[in-house]
């Protein structure tokens, strides 16, 4: 009897190690993450509209109809970027995200206090270098640091009413994700 409980919890345990290990590696495997799925539609380092979803297609999972939204594919290879987003009439968001999916910062409007949200996206490398002397301060530049040298930035406007959702698109057309000179 001993035996046969010894067998089923060694069992369970290589089940558990197993069933943790897969689902821990499932991201880093997978071939239509977002990153993927938007490659054909978003160049890297442009911010581009994502058209509205419908019940039969969307350019990403749970896409909310009310919501108009933009995707910025970024490589921070050749150097920092900088992000700007005009804020829209009722709720803007812009979400970080890695190449791989993880979320690593998020903003919006209410917090930003602006009426524009602007930022500097950079690697820790990147803002390292920056000179250690200048009199810019945190109050006056917002600096977000990337723990990938890819990722995409999804930007958000909620439109009230559908016949507000045309403002909304034109309010994150305006939005910019450009390299540093």
């Amino acid at each position: 009897m001993i035996r046969l409980a010894l067998w089923l919890l060694g069992g369970l345990l290589l089940g558990g190690i197993v069933h943790l290990a897969t689902v821990l590696l499932l991201p880093e495997l997978a071939t239509q993450d977002a990153y993927s799925r938007l490659e054909p539609m978003a160049p890297v380092n442009a911010v581009v509209a994502l058209p509205p979803p419908t019940p039969e297609k969307a350019a990403l999972p749970f896409m909310d109809p009310a919501f108009a939204a933009a995707v910025c594919r970024y490589d921070l290879t050749d150097g920092p970027l900088k992000f700007s987003v005009p804020v829209g009439q009722a709720y803007t968001s812009v979400s970080f995200y890695t190449r791989h999916d993880v979320a690593y910062y998020a903003i919006n409007d209410r917090a930003a206090g602006r009426r524009v949200i602007e930022l500097d996206l950079m690697t820790t490398e990147q803002r390292s270098a920056l000179p250690g002397d200048e009199e810019v301060t945190a109050a006056d530049r917002l600096i977000v640091e990337s723990p990938s040298l890819t990722g995409l930035v999804l930007i958000k406007a909620l439109a009230l009413e559908p016949g507000l959702m045309p403002v909304e698109q034109a309010t994150l057309a305006a939005s910019k994700c450009e390299q540093v000179e």
